[in-house]
């Protein structure tokens, strides 16, 4: 049973878009919060990410308060908070101001986040909000940041990746300011401390993301067809190294490996991916089929042999955090490759939970493949000791319920017993006993 919500413990989550197609594990993660009594109210700053429907979304629909864009509303918000709060409201400004700066981009969205931002502070007002949690470090957490400023409610982020490696602009006020920070990664934590010293390591905790066991059940056994099928999932973004995935591919036919690869996902490297594929004659051999809905993304899985994700680290420091695309692979059941960026390492351990390749290597990488299609006692094996590593330390029902302690604790309320999820034993793999809670 669901535990009764606390009308004083209510939760304004605060991001940029929702719902959005390739966040679909903080709308898991509401949903799972939700579950266990939170009480969740839902504040976008820039509407609903225009793609495909997100199954479970309707659970919240009520939940969600939309900004109108210009309307009488934003004007009026503006003008309540300078007669109310007049050195918050101006504070709030200056800061933004002079803490992006240095990005025009940045200033620029920041000129829209303020003025949305108190909308929001009076929306989380009058609906009884108790703290705020905001995903992202950038301008979400800079919209909690101005409403803190403005009412008093306390907040939280959660930091990925793209929020730390590049755009830091007044990361260390929004650091300061929050009574506690969430991050996906010890690497992160550990980046953290580096940029920003012990006290801000102090107050961030490492919650991974996760994923829900029940919705990437164990695979069964895949019939065999003479081919090496090989899945993908990620947006063709620079970073997800998809280039160094075609050519390993080309490597592996031209080694006689019978591979056929799925490429799941959208993104601004489309085209030059398909230009790669098309050069490298891997027209029959790799498919891009852009973005999938979840059950779509299952049957894929179900239907391969491996997972890869050869993240990379661009010249300008973006890269992966921990993706939850091989989290929801391991959870199946799926043997995955993938290289050593960030936090990666923390889920896949070479030899262990997966295979490890360097970085922007397509013919370690393909060797990697290699291996598995080659051996296939190997592969059982890493496939599940993969799936123990996600159930002992990815499991987003745990996860969660970590989180929620951590909220209700900043809104003064004392954390709530909990029992671990049941699972079957015979679900564990034989690492699940030694795999420790993040």
């Amino acid at each position: 049973m669901t535990p009764s919500p606390e009308p004083s413990a209510r939760v304004g989550y605060l991001m940029s878009w929702y719902p959005a197609v390739t966040e679909t594990f903080i709308l898991h993660e509401m949903l799972e919060l939700r579950r266990l009594g939170v009480d969740l109210e839902i504040f976008p700053l820039f509407g609903a990410a225009t793609g495909l429907r997100q199954p479970g979304a309707e659970a919240l629909t009520e939940r969600v308060h939309y900004h109108r864009g210009l309307s009488a509303e934003l004007v009026l918000a503006q003008l309540h908070w300078l007669a109310r709060r007049p050195r918050a409201y101006l504070g709030a400004w200056a800061r933004a101001v002079a803490g992006n700066l240095r990005s025009p981009a940045f200033l620029a969205k920041a000129l829209v986040v303020v003025p949305r931002a108190a909308v929001v502070a009076r929306r989380m007002e009058a609906r009884g909000v108790a703290h705020v949690h905001a995903h992202w470090a950038t301008h979400p957490a800079l919209a909690a940041y101005v409403v803190e400023r403005l009412t008093g409610i306390g907040y939280s982020f959660t930091a990925h990746a793209h929020d730390l490696y590049l755009d830091r602009a007044m990361l260390e006020q929004k650091l300061a300011a929050a009574r506690f920070v969430v991050t996906i990664s010890r690497y992160n934590r550990a980046l953290l401390e580096r940029l920003y010293g012990p006290a801000a390591a102090a107050r961030t905790v490492v919650i991974p993301c996760g994923v829900d066991p029940r919705l990437f059940p164990r695979r069964p056994p895949r019939s065999p067809d003479g081919l090496f099928r090989v899945a993908c999932v990620a947006g063709l973004r620079d970073y997800k190294g998809h280039r160094w995935l075609v050519e390993a591919c080309a490597l592996l036919r031209d080694r006689g490996v019978p591979i056929r690869c799925v490429l799941v996902g959208d993104g601004p490297e489309r085209a030059a991916v398909e230009r790669q594929v098309a050069a490298l004659g891997l027209g029959d051999r790799v498919a891009l089929v852009g973005n999938q809905p979840q059950d779509r993304i299952r049957a894929l899985l179900e239907g391969s042999d491996a997972m890869a994700l050869p993240s990379v680290v661009t010249p300008a420091g973006m890269m992966d955090g921990i993706p939850v695309a091989l989290m929801e692979a391991m959870a199946m059941g799926l043997p995955v490759v993938s290289t050593r960026v960030s936090g990666i390492p923390e889920l896949v351990e070479d030899g262990r939970t997966g295979l490890l390749a360097p970085p922007q290597d397509a013919p370690a990488l393909a060797a990697a493949l290699e291996r598995l299609h080659r051996d296939p006692p190997l592969a059982r094996r890493l496939a599940e000791a993969g799936r123990a590593r996600v159930l002992a330390r990815f499991d987003l029902r745990e996860n969660a319920a970590r989180l929620r302690d951590h909220l209700l604790a900043a809104m003064g309320a004392p954390p709530r017993a909990r029992k671990a999820p049941a699972r079957a034993p015979q679900e564990l793999g034989p690492a699940a006993s030694s795999g420790a809670a993040e």
